[in-house]
């Protein structure tokens, strides 16, 4: 790979630079893709819905003016960083020169509010070290540290590293060997909150090369994430599944697994990269359901692989904040592994609960919603339920506004999905998922690679990739063929290839106009509720239809649907689900299907679309009759 590939592993010091010792795979750089189609109208909806509202900006930066958590002990802390980290993925994509400076203001503003010795909290010192504190902190910090990244003026990305550098040598003076302990800095889930700290101190190392940030790292690893086991030893036994933890808050553990993984590059150890891989795929094997998130009691890792079609679980689920850090840590293990099995597991996340969870129609459902609505939805329902059925995290501030976590979190999702589209390798490159545009690569020689996709993708089946070179080289492509399809079909110039589910790995001397076809045929399938592993055949029965990557729902917004009484579905003489396409939906939606019944026809949609008038039942999990 050469140094042209990706200016930021190659600098001298760099966030990302262990990756280039350790990783397969490695991020481009901003401007990378340019897409069309609903993913790119998702993105530019919560740009300018959410991230150029010069008001929220300003609000969030004022919850550290003063001690705005101490009633509560609250978390108001945490959206100024989610939200600048989500700016900064999106404007890598966008390149939007108003959301730039939007992202500058705010930096700016964030850093007027240190004290004397560099610290940023909501907490007062009274009240500091408790309640959500070190989470809070720990955002500002990787807002901080995903803004440098893309920062222009050399002046302000000076004060950006000091100010990273003056507040965590603050935490530096309090916890560690022989001081406070870390764990006890949060009354919460045994402190697991307070240990993913850890990230963005791994991160910090990287940027500066000062060993004390290292060795802090080290020593939040060496805690082991909670009070009561070693979380990080647990995976790297592998002997249970995260449900079984002590502690099984999901999106907090995930965070700190991102951290775990930075500090294997870091150290080069690779038993805690090691760790971190299993924890991954066994939450993906134990909890990732249908759409790709996790958690059927709240938050919390719970068995949702089988919980997911137990009616007895009726409150809120799948929440977005489970999502996106779900798919930023399956974007790490997958350009740490290079194992396709995270490339899938990141397009259903995003095709399903995530695009789902964006509030397209803009509907209110708290009244002290800035605008009156939340650009993302918290929750996802699985069997039927409506949309909209609280707000996750929600916090009131001084100005009598709320917010809530999966707002403020949604659009590091979105921003992290188009960064893990496309990726360098150290052999050419790899597509990873597949939208409708134009990708801005370079060879392994430092050439431009232009890659062209044509599709509707994942409406349609097939996606055509033409390459423009200046000049002829040899170099790999390498294209994702997803686990889900069962008869892949290639052509390279109208020359057959076979693929199958992996890379398909294309490696030849490249000339420009050179042109690559998939198709990926998406027949709808059915999924049984007592196909989901041990103890599932004891669930009242349902089934669920997908089509590709794509989860079909039922939705009682089609005239005539009613959820709450059990179908019983017609099969061809070879067992397959018989559906027709839909010309004619009464809502927006990328594609829809009647489905045959022994007793007439019930229409499905894809589930991103379904329900988001948050005021009609949907449902993935159909009851069938015994």
């Amino acid at each position: 790979m050469s140094s042209n590939q990706n200016e930021r592993l190659t600098a001298s010091y760099s966030a990302y630079r262990p990756r280039l010792f350790t990783d397969r795979l490695f991020l481009p750089g901003p401007g990378s893709c340019q897409f069309s189609g609903p993913f790119d109208r998702a993105v530019r909806f919560i740009q300018e819905n959410q991230l150029l509202d010069t008001a929220l900006w300003t609000r969030f930066a004022e919850q550290f003016t003063g001690p705005s958590d101490d009633h509560d002990l609250g978390w108001r802390c945490e959206y100024w960083g989610k939200l600048m980290r989500g700016g900064a993925l999106v404007w890598s994509y966008t390149r939007d020169p108003e959301l730039y400076q939007r992202l500058e203001a705010a930096a700016r503003a964030m850093l007027q509010n240190a004290g004397p010795d560099g610290r940023i909290s909501t907490y007062s010192r009274e009240a500091e070290f408790q309640g959500w504190d070190i989470w809070g902190r720990k955002y500002v910090l990787l807002g901080m540290e995903y803004f440098y990244d893309i920062c222009q003026d050399e002046g302000l990305k000076a004060e950006l590293l000091a100010s990273l550098r003056a507040q965590t040598d603050c935490l530096l003076a309090h916890f560690g060997p022989g001081k406070a302990d870390l764990r006890k800095a949060s009354c919460h889930w045994e402190g697991l909150n307070s240990s993913s700290l850890l990230e963005p101190v791994v991160r910090l190392y990287n940027m500066t090369g000062e060993q004390k940030y290292l060795d802090f790292a080290g020593y939040i690893v060496g805690l082991g994430g909670i009070q009561s086991a070693n979380i990080f030893e647990l995976a790297l036994e592998d002997r249970l599944d995260p449900w079984q933890y002590p502690v099984t808050k999901a999106y907090e553990m995930m965070s700190c697994f991102e951290g775990l993984l930075e500090y294997a590059r870091a150290t080069k150890d690779e038993k805690w990269a090691r760790a971190v891989v299993n924890f991954a795929r066994r939450v993906l094997h134990s909890d990732i359901t249908i759409i790709g998130s996790a958690g059927c009691t709240h938050e919390l890792f719970d068995h949702s692989r089988l919980g997911q079609a137990d009616p007895s679980y009726t409150g809120i689920m799948q929440e977005t904040c489970v999502t996106v850090t779900w798919i930023k840590l399956c974007g790490q293990a997958l350009c740490f592994t290079g194992d396709t099995i995270f490339g899938d597991a990141i397009e259903r996340s995003l095709y399903n609960a995530l695009l789902g969870a964006v509030n397209t129609n803009k509907v209110p459902r708290d009244p002290l919603s800035p605008g009156g609505w939340l650009p993302f939805d918290s929750y996802s329902p699985l069997r039927a339920g409506l949309r909209g059925q609280a707000v996750g995290g929600r916090m009131v501030m001084a100005d009598n506004t709320i917010y809530g976590c999966c707002a403020a979190i949604g659009a590091a999702g979105l921003g992290a999905a188009a960064q893990l589209s496309a990726l360098h390798s150290r052999e050419g490159a790899a597509v990873n998922l597949y939208f409708p545009g134009t990708l801005e690569l370079s060879t392994p020689s430092g050439r431009s690679l232009e890659v062209r996709i044509d599709t509707a993708y994942p409406v349609g089946e097939e996606i055509t990739l033409e390459l423009s070179l200046d000049e002829p080289e040899s170099f790999e492509l390498a294209l994702r063929i997803p686990g889900w399809c069962a008869a892949p079909e290639a052509q390279i110039n109208g020359e057959t290839v076979t693929p199958s589910p992996g890379w398909l790995r294309l490696e030849r001397h490249w000339e420009d106009k050179d042109k690559v076809c998939l198709r990926f045929p998406m027949p709808v399938d059915a999924v049984g509720s007592w196909q989901l592993g041990p103890g599932s055949g004891e669930l009242p029965p349902h089934l669920a239809l997908v089509r590709g990557p794509v989860v079909l729902a039922a939705s009682e917004e089609f005239p005539g649907c009613d959820l709450s009484k059990p179908v019983e579905f017609a099969r061809t003489a070879d067992g397959a689900i018989r559906a027709l396409p839909l010309s004619e939906v009464p809502f927006e939606a990328q594609q829809a299907f009647k489905v045959a019944l022994q007793n007439g026809w019930m229409e499905f949609t894809d589930y991103a679309s379904a329900g988001k008038g948050y005021d009609k039942r949907i449902a993935i999990w159909v009851r069938v009759r015994q």
